[in-house]
């Protein structure tokens, strides 16, 4: 199963350094029943893309929640065995496709790096400021927290996270 993990660029170094994401319980995003039924579609490469967006939107959070973290959101798709992710259930549309890996997860098994652009991080810093307005039902908080999402995060390697976090 191909999870997504949303860390930050200091988690994603911390990672690197320990060579392992972690710990456990590890929350990540996949494509879960009920990411399945919300998103309706069978299309695999787009509910894929709905994970991945789900984790982007986590690494919103733990960014906003962190000042003087790097304004640049990170996801980490790593593939674990099926039986090591659990998903949360329900049909709440904050845990949609969320899921908890039981153990540690070795970096080097991790497929790719998402990260955000460099000209994302004006949008990013405008968002995480926002998400707390947001969240109390601001709609202009609203809107500029919906910002980031028209930034596509960048695929990396995993041999090119000593870059990314330099």
């Amino acid at each position: 199963m191909r999870v997504y993990v949303p860390l930050t660029l200091p988690g994603l170094a911390e990672a690197h350094k320990a060579g392992e994401l972690g710990p456990a319980p590890l929350l990540a995003y996949a494509v879960t029943p009920s990411l399945r039924e919300w998103y309706v579609s069978d299309d695999i490469e787009e509910l894929e893309y709905a994970a991945l967006s789900r984790a982007a939107a986590a690494s919103l959070r733990l960014i906003a929640t962190s000042p003087g973290t790097a304004r640049r959101r990170v996801v980490v798709a790593v593939d674990v065995d099926d039986r090591a992710a659990s998903a949360v259930p329900g049909m709440d549309t904050a845990t949609l496709g969320e899921v908890k890996i039981d153990g540690t997860v070795r970096l080097k098994l991790a497929a790719a790096v998402h990260v955000d652009a460099d000209d994302a991080v004006a949008d990013i810093t405008a968002a995480a400021d926002a998400l707390g307005a947001a969240d109390q039902g601001d709609d202009d908080a609203q809107f500029t927290v919906d910002g980031a999402e028209d930034h596509e995060l960048l695929w990396y390697g995993v041999q090119e996270i000593p870059n990314l976090i330099s």
